[in-house]
């Protein structure tokens, strides 16, 4: 594991103003993925902008972890659907 590419959770948390625990809650409904490594509890970089989205629809739309845990599915859904469809267009212009 390199070391530049993992956070803390505690100064991630800091440099967003929020909580420590708004962030495990997003770890508990499955939404983020932390790593805990020797009592310290760490955030891949990758995971930021996704982080940051879920931040915005929390606390400057009031959406409570089930809403953003609804969106969350809807927008995999979308994704997916854009890549089938996609594929399928690829498809067509091949044959």
């Amino acid at each position: 594991m390199a070391t530049t590419e993992w956070i803390t959770l505690r100064d991630c948390c800091s440099h967003y103003d929020i909580e420590i625990t708004f962030v495990e809650s997003l770890q508990d409904y499955g939404l983020l993925e932390l790593s805990n490594i020797q009592e310290v509890t760490y955030i891949h970089e990758d995971t930021i902008p996704r982080l940051e989205k879920f931040i915005r629809l929390h606390y400057e739309l009031n959406i409570n972890l089930e809403g953003l845990d609804v969106i969350a599915n809807l927008i995999e859904k979308v994704e997916s659907l854009q890549r089938e469809v996609s594929l399928l267009r690829n498809n067509i212009y091949v044959h």
